[in-house]
C-alpha cells in the first residue's frame, strides 16, 4: 500500500474512462477524494462506490471550461475535506480529423478545458499545494512529443501542457510543490472503442482484429488500461516518488520511438 492517507486529491475528467480509474485507486490508497466532471449521475455512481468499497470521496459537477469553474472546485475540496495534497488534471478531449476540415470552435474548445482548464485549477489549488507540500499530476498525452495529422488539435494542447508543466516544475522547486506529467497512448477507454469500431467497419474485420491491427501498426506492446494509468499516478504522488519532478512519463507501450 501506498502511504496516501489523510491527502486530499482532486481528480478531473472523473467521470468515466482514465480519470474514474485513477480516482478510485487514489481513493483506494487511502486518499479522499473529489471527482469533478460535467455527467452528475456517473459522478454520484461512482462516489457511491468508493464510499461502498470503504474509501472518502465527494464531488462537484463542473464543465471547468468556464472560467469561474477551477476556483470552484477548490473551493469546494478545501471545505469538503480541509485542504488540496493532490490535483490530477485529466479532463480534456480534443476533437481528432483532417487539419483543413478542423473549426476554429473545435481549436478554441479542445484548449478550453485540457490546458486552460488544467492551468486555471492549478492555479486556484497552488497555495494550498504550497502550504502542504502537495502534487500536481498533468495526463498530458505522446501526441505532444509525437505529432500526428490527424491529432493538430491535441497534439498542440499536449505539447502546451507539458510546457505548462516544465515551467510549473521550476516553481515548485521553490514552492515545494512536485509538478510531473504522464503521456498515456492508447488507452481502452470510450473513445478508443468508437475509433476501433470505425476501424472495424473501414477494415471488414471485427473489432478484436482491428485492435490487433492497430498495436501492429503502432508498432506497441499492447493497447492501455485506465487502471495502468491510475497506478501509475498513485505512484508519482506517493512519498516514494517524491524525487520525481518536471518529468515527462510515457506510458504508451513503445508508441515513442524518439529520444
Amino acid at each position: 500500500m501506498l502511504s496516501l492517507y489523510q491527502k486530499t486529491s482532486i481528480v478531473t475528467g472523473a467521470s468515466r474512462g482514465i480519470g474514474r480509474a485513477i480516482a478510485f485507486r487514489l481513493a483506494r490508497e487511502g486518499a479522499s477524494v473529489v471527482l469533478t466532471a460535467r455527467d452528475q449521475p456517473l459522478l454520484e455512481s461512482s462516489v457511491s462506490e468508493i464510499k461502498a468499497a470503504g474509501g472518502s470521496a465527494s464531488f462537484v459537477a463542473l464543465d471547468l471550461r468556464e472560467p469561474d469553474a477551477p476556483d470552484q472546485l477548490a473551493q469546494f475540496a478545501q471545505a469538503q475535506f480541509g485542504g488540496i495534497d493532490i490535483v490530477v488534471n485529466n479532463a480534456g478531449a480534443t476533437k481528432r480529423g483532417d487539419f483543413l476540415s478542423l473549426t476554429e470552435e473545435d481549436w478554441k474548445d479542445g484548449y478550453a478545458l485540457k490546458f486552460f482548464g488544467a492551468m486555471r485549477l492549478t492555479r486556484a489549488a497552488w497555495p494550498q499545494l504550497r502550504e502542504r507540500r502537495g502534487s500536481v499530476v498533468n495526463i498530458a498525452g505522446v501526441g505532444g512529443r509525437t505529432p500526428g495529422a490527424q491529432f493538430t488539435i491535441g497534439g498542440s494542447v499536449n505539447a502546451a501542457l507539458l510546457s505548462l508543466t516544465k515551467a510549473l516544475a521550476e516553481l515548485g522547486i521553490q514552492d515545494g510543490v512536485q509538478v510531473n506529467a504522464i503521456n498515456p497512448g492508447p488507452v481502452r477507454t470510450d473513445r478508443l472503442e468508437a475509433r476501433l469500431k470505425i476501424l472495424a467497419r473501414e477494415k471488414g474485420i471485427d473489432r478484436a482484429d482491428a485492435e490487433g491491427e492497430m498495436v501492429r501498426e503502432m508498432r506497441i506492446t499492447r493497447v492501455g488500461e485506465p487502471e495502468d494509468v491510475a497506478s501509475l499516478v498513485a505512484y508519482v504522488v506517493s512519498p516514494e516518488a517524491r524525487l520525481l519532478h518536471g518529468a515527462f512519463i510515457d506510458l504508451d507501450g513503445g508508441e515513442t520511438k524518439t529520444l
